[in-house]
């Protein structure tokens, strides 16, 4: 790759590992959090809070680089692209979250729990795939794990809206599980957009 023939600043791959790895956090409480007590909520959307702004500051810190760097490992668009890709993860997870305490949701259904469970997986496809930008051999394994995985978030989410609409009668209710379930599915979305962004670079530097 190109990657090795140019004078490089290899911390922008640290802040890309340092974000995969809070996303990969929020994932893990997302899916803690669906699993836990109704009492138990609001203390898991702190703590995905916590992950998510750390998400930003890192977001924050590639993009005041990208303004001071003369050279940077790969196209100064891609950096950019990428950084906002995964943050916007970060931030879907953390909306998915606080819509669960902000629409007063007591029990979790089970494809909640199953969307939150393919979120965690692609968090750690993601970090895989990440990990591997300076050195792609064998990264494919984990880029066509995440479009699997977002196969099966969109089955998922699916079953949920027909299922919702064929068994709710309470229109608010209806409204609010259809939300919840739109943030997580566009959360599942966005992972794959970063492996569409991660295939791009990978073609363009190969």
């Amino acid at each position: 790759m190109a990657f090795s023939l140019l004078p490089r600043e290899d911390e922008y791959f640290v802040f890309f590992s340092q974000m995969t790895e809070k996303i990969q956090e929020a994932s893990n409480l997302l899916v803690e959090m669906l699993q836990d007590k109704r009492e138990n909520f609001e203390a898991h959307t702190k703590r995905i809070k916590d992950a998510e702004h750390a998400c930003d500051e890192l977001t924050h810190q590639v993009t005041t680089k990208l303004n001071k760097s003369f050279i940077t490992p790969f196209d100064r668009e891609d950096i950019f692209t990428l950084s906002v890709a995964l943050d916007d993860v970060c931030d879907y997870i953390d909306a998915g979250a606080r819509a669960i305490v902000m629409y007063d949701i007591h029990e979790i259904s089970d494809h909640a729990k199953g969307l939150a469970k393919v979120i965690q997986g692609l968090a750690m496809e993601i970090h895989s795939a990440v990990s591997m930008l300076k050195k792609p051999n064998g990264m494919n394994q984990h880029i066509v794990e995440i479009h699997r995985l977002e196969n099966e978030a969109d089955d998922i989410y699916f079953r949920a809206i027909g299922e919702l609409f064929q068994k709710q009668t309470d229109p608010i209710t209806l409204i609010k599980w259809k939300e919840l379930y739109e943030i997580l599915e566009n959360a599942t979305d966005r992972c794959e957009s970063v492996a569409n962004i991660i295939e791009s670079i990978v073609l363009k530097h190969n």
